[in-house]
């Protein structure tokens, strides 16, 4: 043991070390099956190429390394923007007196117990039957972050979900149909929403305000959003501003169950 005495770990450094291998872990499952894994895990290898010339006492390649990472912190700022703010909004929106709201971000297990109240077979049987006789939909399902914002855009409602209502809300003639329906609970909340807009270029042509409108409310806050196109009835699942891609509605199903609880 003589070759470790210099090492004098206490509690807190314990603690220390924990901390820093969680917040890795979250950052890693913030960025995993994105673009920005790759730079991740660039920036991963170049600090640790730092820190063995450092050890090697490689003076040149040090220098140049240390002053590349000194840079590189407001350089991250830019690049993992969409990601910061994912962390933020999921440390902000974090309700820590919930056991269940705690554990639905900081969980490193699957916490079975943890149910959900939304009839997502109701949602999706009503996205089923919308798609088929092409009724276009917009249907936002509110997890941590809160949606006064964009509920008080629209009517105020209180009905709880079922297939029948949703297909009734948005077909054509409805007075209800144009706009979004937030979901809160097993709970039709509001309709005819108006959402924030995205302005990303990157998304194709083809898609209309109703896609670009669920992709600007799940960059902004943590729900999940539904969208059946009028064009050609495809279903499209959104969530952190992305298409979340899915074979069958099985899968979707499992998707949005697993986002929820």
């Amino acid at each position: 043991m003589e070759l470790f005495d210099f090492v004098e770990l206490k509690i807190v450094d314990i603690i220390d070390i924990f901390l820093v291998a969680f917040l890795f872990y979250y950052l890693y499952k913030l960025v995993k099956g994105t673009v920005a894994i790759n730079i991740f895990i660039g920036i991963v290898v170049i600090y640790v190429i730092y820190l063995l010339t450092e050890a090697l006492n490689m003076r040149i390649l040090s220098n140049i390394f240390g002053k590349f990472i000194g840079a590189g912190f407001f350089a991250l700022l830019v690049v993992f923007q969409q990601e910061i703010r994912k962390f933020l909004l999921m440390v902000g929106s974090t309700n820590f007196t919930s056991k269940k709201g705690f554990l639905k971000h900081f969980n490193f297990l699957k916490h079975d117990g943890i149910g959900i109240d939304t009839n997502i077979d109701a949602i999706l049987a009503a996205c089923e039957k919308m798609s088929i006789i092409h009724t276009g939909a917009l249907i936002v399902i509110e997890r941590n972050t809160s949606l006064d914002f964009v509920k008080h855009t629209g009517d105020t409602m209180n009905i709880e979900i079922n297939q029948p209502i949703i297909e009734s809300i948005f077909y054509k003639n409805s007075t209800l149909h144009d706009g979004a329906v937030i979901i809160e609970g097993n709970k039709i909340v509001a309709t005819r929403a108006i959402l924030p807009v995205s302005n990303e270029r990157t998304i194709p042509l083809r898609f209309g305000l109703r896609h670009r409108a669920a992709i600007g409310v799940t960059e902004k806050t943590d729900a999940v959003a539904l969208v059946v196109s009028e064009e050609n009835g495809q279903i499209s699942y959104m969530k952190n501003g992305e298409f979340v891609l899915y074979n069958e509605l099985s899968d979707l199903k499992n998707m949005i169950i697993k986002d929820l609880s």
